[in-house]
């Protein structure tokens, strides 16, 4: 790709701080991460955030077609110079969360990839809407700050393990496949990035009431510095017996905190409750 900032000054774009735009231009680094990210040519791609084009190009090189959302209109003129002249691209110029997302997955079709470098603002709600409400979403590929990156990725008994970690294990397995320095970038931000890979497996949401799981987790990291006892029975106005009782049939320590209890033990957790 030509220069980025001069692409940039010849058609009068300032990078706006609001929409997190910091653009990556190296360009063994995109193919690393198209490379690792599974794509094919039976692949259909939904790029969010395509700024100036660098990782859209790489992606029709393998992909079967790509959808890319932009939400600044600014960047027609630009998108349509480097990424053009890809007959397997189709560019929406639209807020990609204000769109209807089984509207959008008809035109995706079954089992495409969503790949995004995505601002800080705007990642968990991203993340969580796509993991919560896909019907056809096979995996993630998505950019974020480094300090995201490993919560996302965090194993229980850590102090990055949150309720996204455990939101995200309930729906498939996240794994940090990049690591990318800030100087890599233009502009640069004030952090580093990394590159992680959610792989969805909805089998492990099969006869699962995700809303009581979902409730249950919130109310386990509402105080994650008391011991998950207490929360629950201030939560459901629960006797300590029956609290305990509780933890000892969904094997969990009388003693464990939040970010304890891998998923697989909240779903117990929230089935027993129910009972």
């Amino acid at each position: 790709m030509e220069n980025l900032k001069t692409l940039l000054y010849s058609h009068g774009i300032n990078l706006k701080k609001a929409y997190g735009q910091n653009f990556l231009t190296d360009q063994t680094l995109l193919e690393d991460i198209v490379n690792q990210s599974g794509i094919d040519k039976d692949t259909t791609v939904l790029e969010i955030g395509p700024g100036a084009g660098a990782l859209t190009g790489e992606l029709c090189k393998k992909a079967k077609k790509v959808i890319a959302y932009e939400i600044d209109q600014r960047l027609k003129p630009l998108l349509a110079q480097t990424v053009g002249g890809y007959s397997n691209l189709e560019i929406v110029f639209k807020d990609v969360m204000k769109e209807k997302l089984n509207v959008l997955e008809q035109k995706l079709g079954d089992n495409y990839l969503l790949v995004a470098n995505l601002p800080y603002y705007i990642t968990t709600p991203i993340v969580m809407n796509f993991l919560e409400n896909s019907k056809k979403l096979n995996s993630l590929v998505i950019m974020v700050q480094k300090e995201v990156a490993q919560r996302f990725c965090a194993p229980p008994k850590t102090t990055d393990y949150g309720a996204i970690t455990v939101a995200i294990n309930l729906r498939g397995k996240a794994k940090i496949i990049k690591q990318v320095p800030r100087e890599m970038f233009t502009p640069p931000p004030n952090v580093d990035s990394a590159v992680v890979k959610i792989d969805i497996d909805r089998k492990k949401l099969e006869s699962v009431d995700l809303d009581k799981v979902r409730e249950v987790v919130k109310i386990a990291f509402s105080s994650r510095r008391k011991m998950l006892v207490n929360n629950l029975m201030n939560a459901y106005k629960l006797a300590r017996t029956d609290a305990e009782t509780l933890l000892i049939n969904s094997n969990v320590s009388l003693t464990a905190r939040a970010e304890e209890l891998t998923s697989e033990q909240y779903i117990t957790l929230s089935e027993n409750l129910k009972k």
